[in-house]
């Protein structure tokens, strides 16, 4: 066995290691004439300030420090779900090659569409691209490296909020120097 291999796995060992720190952010939290929440990690003039903690050793991403999101208010009534779960991708799966992640939670009851939404996050950041009621949805090209993804329900006439616990994931890319790549050289 060549001596390079064990220092190769020592080093996946500390990295995947380096994964397990606990995450706190300062949130501002608002409500504007609409009576619509918002959340923002910048003050804003009349924002209640919030910090939070998720007290988890899940949700760090390799290379760049991951926002925590916003707190989930308790939710009485109108957010009763008997399951509020992220199914896919599974926690700590890794997904290898080129292949997209494909992302679904399971909610049931069913959402309201006329008065719940959802706000998805990616290592903590919300995903502005994706419709206020996308249960599924596919991530393409991610770069390789740790994610963490959430979802938060939101209902509007109530201000309440609840959160499914959060689902952390790993994507491995083929590097472009490995011999087993197709690509051109």
């Amino acid at each position: 066995m060549p001596l390079y291999r064990p220092w190769i796995a020592c080093g996946l060992l500390a990295v995947f290691a380096g994964c397990a720190a606990v995450q706190a952010a300062v949130v501002y939290k608002w409500t504007d004439a609409d009576g619509v929440v918002h959340f923002s990690d910048q003050p804003v003039p009349g924002a209640e300030k919030v910090i939070t903690s998720s007290g988890s050793s899940r949700g760090v991403a390799l290379g760049a420090q991951a926002k925590t999101a916003p707190p989930a208010k308790s939710a009485k009534g109108a957010l009763d779900f008997n399951q509020l779960i992220i199914t896919s991708p599974g926690h700590e799966e890794t997904i290898t090659g080129n292949q997209p992640v494909n992302v679904h939670l399971a909610i049931d009851p069913a959402l309201n569409r006329a008065t719940q939404t959802i706000t998805w996050y990616l290592n903590g950041n919300p995903l502005a691209d994706q419709a206020p009621d996308a249960t599924q949805f596919t991530l393409d090209d991610l770069p390789r490296g740790t994610y963490t993804i959430s979802a938060t329900i939101a209902d509007q006439p109530s201000g309440a909020m609840k959160s499914a616990d959060s689902v952390t994931f790993y994507v491995m890319r083929t590097s472009l120097l490995s011999p087993t790549h197709k690509g051109t050289p």
